[in-house]
Formats: C-alpha cells, sequence, structure tokens
C-alpha cells in the first residue's frame, strides 16, 4: 500500500490540477494523506470537492509551519511505501512505477524533476541545476533531497519521527539524511514531477540568500541533530 503524504497551506490556485495528477497514478487500496495547515482560502472546499475515499483530509488545530504540516501528514499514514507530495506540482505518468521498481532494493528512492514556471513551462533539470547524486556528505553540502521527489520505506519513520522542533532545515533534508545513513538512497533520473515555481514556492533548495555563516551553523545543528536520534536508536 502506498500512502501519498501532501501538506497544504492556501493552495486553492494550483490544488486541483496536482490532486488530479496523483490520483491518476495511484490504485484503488492507496490513500492520499493530506494535512493542512488552516488555510483561508479554497483549499479544503476543492480538496473535498473531488469526494475519493483515497483522499483524507486532516486539520491542524493551528499553524505549524511546513514541517510540523508534514509531520500531521505521516502520523496519519499507513502505507507501507510513502510518497511526499506538494500542493502546487503536477505528477507525470510513471512516476509511481519508476519509484516502486527503485525502492525494491533501495531505502529511499530522488527522482529528477522539469523546474516550470508558473504556467508549467519547462525550464531546466533539477538533477542537472543541483548535480545531484547519492552521498551523505555530498548532499550535506548540496542538498539534493527535494521532498516532492522522493518516496521511501514506511521504516524510516522510526528514526525520522518526530521531526526536530528546532531544526533549521525542512524535512526532506531530515529524512533522506536518516536513510542515506541507515540505510541507502537511489537517485534516478527519471523526471517524475513538473515542479511549479512561483511567488510563494517555499522550498529552501532555491534559496539562495542565506549568509556563509548560516550555511555553516545549518550544517552543523543538522548534524548535532542527527548524531542526537541516530544514538538513541543504537
Amino acid at each position: 500500500m502506498i500512502s501519498v503524504c501532501m501538506a497544504t497551506y492556501n493552495g486553492e490556485k494550483y490544488i486541483k490540477d496536482q490532486i488530479s495528477s496523483i490520483l491518476s497514478e495511484i490504485s484503488d487500496e492507496d490513500e492520499l494523506i493530506i494535512s493542512d495547515d488552516g488555510s483561508i482560502d479554497r483549499t479544503c472546499e476543492i480538496i473535498e470537492s473531488f469526494q475519493d475515499k483515497r483522499i483524507k483530509l486532516f486539520h491542524n488545530s493551528s499553524n505549524h509551519g511546513v514541517n510540523g504540516n508534514f509531520e500531521n501528514a505521516l502520523r496519519h499514514s499507513k502505507g507501507d511505501y510513502i510518497f511526499l507530495s506538494d500542493q502546487d506540482d503536477v505528477w507525470i505518468s510513471g512516476k509511481v512505477e519508476v519509484c516502486m521498481k527503485a525502492l525494491k532494493n533501495n531505502c529511499c528512492v530522488v527522482h529528477d524533476a522539469i523546474i516550470t514556471d508558473s504556467n508549467l513551462r519547462p525550464e531546466y533539470s533539477f538533477f542537472k541545476s543541483r548535480k545531484c547524486k547519492s552521498g551523505f556528505f555530498h548532499n550535506w553540502l548540496r542538498n539534493g533531497y527535494l521532498g516532492c521527489t522522493m518516496a521511501f520505506h514506511r521504516e524510516i519513520l522510526n528514526f525520522a519521527l518526530p521531526i526536530p522542533p528546532n531544526l533549521p532545515v525542512w524535512h526532506d533534508i531530515w529524512i533522506g539524511s536518516i536513510c542515506e545513513i541507515k540505510h541507502n538512497v537511489k537517485f534516478v533520473p527519471f523526471k517524475g514531477i513538473k515542479f511549479r515555481r512561483h511567488n510563494s514556492t517555499t522550498s529552501i533548495t532555491f534559496k539562495g540568500s542565506f549568509t556563509l555563516h548560516k550555511k555553516i551553523s545549518y550544517r552543523m545543528i543538522l548534524l548535532w541533530h542527527l548524531f542526537k536520534r541516530l544514538n538513541l536508536h543504537r
């Protein structure tokens, strides 16, 4: 069983296209878990309009931010395989098939993405722009763990949850790092989504405004949290 975990917040503009693309990829036995972080637009109304039994919508009691919102979705998931999803992209046909094949021999899979503008006009390859490849220290220095391109075995949640509340990086970097240390991560060149960039895009992968001091500080704090978490599970 597959659980697609999506975090939403005021995503009415693009979420219908994203949900439609996901439902066309998963089976009747799979589920789409959506955690909403207190949207004040029509996001939840659009989600409920699908009237699809695979969609399970959960509301946070208050605004938890990106990490807390994704954690809420992950905690409600029941699948043996977890796919992460943003609210504003579009899945490409074959994504699930490619990921499930890779997950037979790997803990986590990260696929390529077509980076687009807000109207889904293609611009460039995510892998090519980030020089993506496996390896903990490579990704510690130059992150390639983009959540919406990731899928992994459920067992990794035993180590990844709860996400540290003061973690200076996001859920995907945290989960990808744990997968790399505990097991292995497979990067596959298949372009599995159209990653929509727009004014509200939140992925820090594309943010270049951090000072050198902050970049070093964030990486050291990540290492400290990883050391503490994995030491507890020895």
